[in-house]
């Protein structure tokens, strides 16, 4: 039996944006293993330079990640799509273990199979350093609350 990852391919503009949505919560999570499962057992990523193939894999990066990102919100954004792709812009805010703070902006383009799941991630990310009073981001950690402002609305 195959694992399935809604909303699944071709995607429209309503399920593209439900899929960015998706992921965002997912990540926003910051719990490594539950994450993992929106990708292929072989899924491929590139990660700024670092390449990475299968949940295992992905589970260790994110743990790794999310281990030196500290106090990590996220906001994604649509940018394009077809049938089983999806281009998405993001920013996302943490500080290291100095207390220096950043906003990481990045495009990712992802590919995924006929059951949602996501065989390809290209992440570009940079990373800016920013002062704690110019956090945009003060949700509690966790899913970013629906009332809050996307990319676009905060002129990110």
């Amino acid at each position: 039996m195959s694992e399935q990852r809604p909303p699944v391919p071709p995607f429209t503009r309503d399920s593209a944006v439900e899929k960015v949505r998706r992921a965002e919560d997912g990540w926003n999570s910051r719990d490594p293993r539950t994450v993992s499962l929106a990708y292929s057992a072989d899924s491929r990523w590139r990660n700024r330079a670092e390449f990475v193939t299968g949940r295992e894999e992905i589970v260790e990066f994110l743990t790794r990640k999310w281990n030196r990102e500290l106090d990590y919100r996220l906001i994604k954004e649509l940018w394009a799509f077809d049938d089983h792709r999806i281009a998405v812009r993001f920013a996302y805010e943490w500080h290291d273990d100095t207390g220096t703070w950043y906003r990481s902006y990045g495009n990712e383009n992802w590919e995924f199979d006929a059951e949602g799941l996501m065989t390809a991630r290209h992440a570009s990310i940079n990373d800016l350093p920013i002062r704690e009073a110019d956090r945009l981001y003060h949700w509690p950690q966790g899913r970013r609350p629906d009332g809050h402002p996307g990319l676009s609305d905060l002129g990110l």
